[in-house]
């Protein structure tokens, strides 16, 4: 699946992932393939993602908003 992490400044991430951990306003979940479409308020955590070659990577976020459609991923991030 695809995913855009976006930033007011810049784009933070894109590329191909295998899952996405974040945290909503009901708590933590976790994004794989073929998720049902979902939209989602990101309250202050971290973004936990992994990438087609095993590579984690984490990005500290303030909050934001998810939308994830049809294995594409995008989040708007403070």
């Amino acid at each position: 699946m695809k995913i855009k992490i976006l930033s007011p400044e810049k784009l933070l991430y894109e590329g191909e992932i295998k899952s996405v951990k974040l945290q909503g306003l009901n708590g933590k979940f976790e994004i794989l393939e073929h998720h049902a479409p979902i939209v989602s308020a990101l309250v202050k955590s971290e973004i936990i993602l992994m990438d087609k070659n095993d590579k984690q990577f984490s990005f500290a976020i303030n909050g934001g908003l998810l939308e994830m459609t049809n294995n594409n991923i995008s989040i708007l991030v403070q």
